[in-house]
């Protein structure tokens, strides 16, 4: 199995894509940079969305897993969901399947949720309906790590340091949830 992923540094901290290759057997390419929007990624005027563009024309995948910056589902939606559309078209020309990996919400009384005048329980409602509104509209599967997030908000510390990115259980259970997508 060959595994395309593309995002950003929610994808690959603490080593996930190597959880995920371990947990599938998959080899596993990343296009992937701190703070990278789904729109970066169909850009050719730029290194990774040429690099990205190549390698859906040119090589053969199973799945693209797609993970847009962190608040862009919420403070750009229609373009996450138009730049979703267009990748997806892309990914089936490919022939290969579409995979979003729905992120979660900053963590409970983090002050970057401020910013965007919201709270914990908010910031995750809206990342969940527009990532499953992206999935309903494209027919495609849908790796929801946000929603298991949520339901072990009260219970265990999923969150680095900054309150954002995950921490190393973090990332393992998202290996873990992509995982069981991409293998039922």
């Amino acid at each position: 199995m060959r595994i395309l992923m593309l995002g950003n540094s929610f994808t690959t901290a603490n080593h996930m894509p190597d959880m995920l290759a371990e947990l599938t057997g998959a080899e596993i390419v990343q296009h992937t940079r701190g703070g990278e929007r789904l729109a970066d990624q169909l850009n050719p005027k730029t290194k990774m969305g040429k690099r990205t563009q190549e390698a859906l024309q040119n090589e053969k995948w199973d799945f693209v897993i797609l993970q847009e910056m962190s608040n862009g589902p919420i403070t750009s939606k229609a373009s996450f969901l138009e730049n979703a559309e267009k990748l997806c078209e892309k990914i089936r020309e490919n022939g290969a399947k579409p995979v979003y990996y729905a992120t979660w919400a900053y963590q409970r009384g983090e002050k970057k949720l401020e910013t965007f005048g919201m709270d914990y329980d908010e910031m995750y409602q809206k990342l969940y309906e527009a990532y499953h509104l992206a999935a309903d509209r494209n027919h495609t599967l849908i790796a929801d790590v946000g929603k298991k997030f949520y339901e072990l908000s009260d219970k265990v510390n999923l969150y680095a340091d900054d309150g954002c990115h995950p921490n190393e259980k973090g990332s393992q259970i998202a290996a873990e949830i992509i995982a069981e997508v991409l293998m039922n």
